[in-house]
């Protein structure tokens, strides 16, 4: 099957991983030449895609258009493209309408009884501040005390909706649901651990989860999903706060990191499935989600000397990224690293016959790379403790 991936930052990525792991043809399309994704894919348009007459004239070769961004204005203009066309679009505009808005999200959590932030001012400090139409780390904000608050009010866009809920502590976890004509399948679980700046540095497999707490996740992103009529793909983020899963964020879209792990981890590729019910127009037939292998996923920065672990924002800016397998012993690498080059940046995809076995393997890359780059110092830091630590056991 023939695709187009239209996006070719991180979304981009991720949909380009999947789509070549899955045996499609993969066409990118992106206004920007330089993006991270072009050499990820088998053919790159450069196009904006508000330009319908060029745009058409690639998307009639293709069997399906995958959305890999999140600006409004040239979504409504893709989907348009879509119903001229007649190729099917993986994106459902009412779902994403919600989830894209912070505000709506928290409406429809109420509404549903699903577990969340408190909102301030009935919560207590720590509070976080955050966009409401950002999505994941961008612009997320934790304030301590009143003074805080008041002096940060000022410096918010008055025309910029925010949201002030109460902080969470504790491990983060992710699903994904897909849904197709009524028809909806929860994912693998898995672990986010996040940076001194709140963005996902590194995603494990399988999560480590009590069995209950899983099997309410999963209840509770499948009932968002009905709520919605999702018809597409959309994840569920949620934090373990106190002994109770509270969801933080829902987006209607093809997340980044995620599906990469569940696929390495269970064998299941999310997007070759929702795919080939858009593409075919009928429902996956039914199958079971297994935890067959350890996965660590996780993002690095190199410097002269120095090596940081760090959120996937790194990645965002790089150009010429490739995929390479074996490199420093990890199974597969997604960089921009050629031999001499002094700054770098890459993904790391290490995976094992259990979720040990994978921390192990990884440690050893990562100790392969210092040892082969001469780097003496080694950052990795949290939300919790914005300090140099290195994790011993995953």
């Amino acid at each position: 099957m023939r695709v187009a991936i239209v996006g070719g930052k991180l979304q981009g990525v991720e949909a380009a991983y999947l789509a070549q792991k899955a045996g499609w043809e993969v066409i990118l399309i992106d206004k920007d030449k330089t993006v991270p994704a072009a050499r990820l894919c088998d053919s790159f348009r450069c196009l904006d895609v508000t330009r319908q007459d060029e745009l058409v004239k690639v998307l009639n070769k293709c069997e399906l258009i995958i959305p890999a961004f999140e600006n409004k204005e040239a979504l409504a203009s893709l989907l348009l493209s879509s119903q001229l066309t007649g190729i099917p679009m993986l994106y459902d505009d009412g779902a994403y309408s919600i989830s894209s808005s912070k505000i709506r999200s928290n409406r429809l959590f109420a509404d549903l009884g699903v577990p969340a932030p408190v909102p301030w001012p009935k919560c207590g400090f720590p509070v976080i501040v955050k966009p409401s139409d950002a999505s994941g780390s961008e612009g997320v904000l934790k304030i301590r005390n009143q003074s805080e608050l008041n002096l940060q009010k000022t410096l918010l866009k008055e025309n910029h909706p925010w949201v002030i809920e109460e902080y969470l502590e504790g491990p983060s976890y992710s699903i994904e649901v897909i849904g197709f004509a009524g028809q909806y399948k929860a994912m693998q679980v898995t672990e986010l651990q996040m940076d001194g700046n709140y963005d996902c540095k590194r995603v494990l497999a399988p999560a480590r989860l009590e069995r209950g707490l899983k099997k309410q996740f999963v209840e509770t992103a499948l009932k968002i999903a009905r709520k919605l009529q999702l018809n597409g793909i959309m994840d569920v983020e949620a934090i373990l706060h106190k002994g109770q899963l509270k969801v933080i964020e829902i987006d209607a879209r093809l997340p980044s990191q995620t599906p990469t792990v569940v696929y390495k981890s269970t064998g299941l590729n999310m997007l070759q499935i929702i795919g080939e019910a858009f593409a075919k127009g009928q429902p996956w037939k039914a199958f079971e989600i297994e935890d067959n292998r350890g996965v660590v996923y996780e993002h690095i920065n190199v410097f002269p000397y120095r090596m940081e672990i760090s959120g996937e924002h790194i990645m965002a800016g790089a150009e010429n990224l490739q995929l390479c397998n074996g490199l420093f012993g990890a199974d597969e690498v997604i960089t921009d690293y050629i031999p001499g080059k002094k700054h770098w940046v890459a993904t790391l995809i290490v995976t094992g016959k259990n979720r040990q076995e994978a921390w192990n393997k990884r440690c050893q890359v990562i100790q392969r790379i210092r040892e082969e780059m001469g780097i003496s110092s080694y950052l990795d830091t949290s939300p919790y403790e914005k300090s140099l630590f290195e994790l011993r056991s995953m």
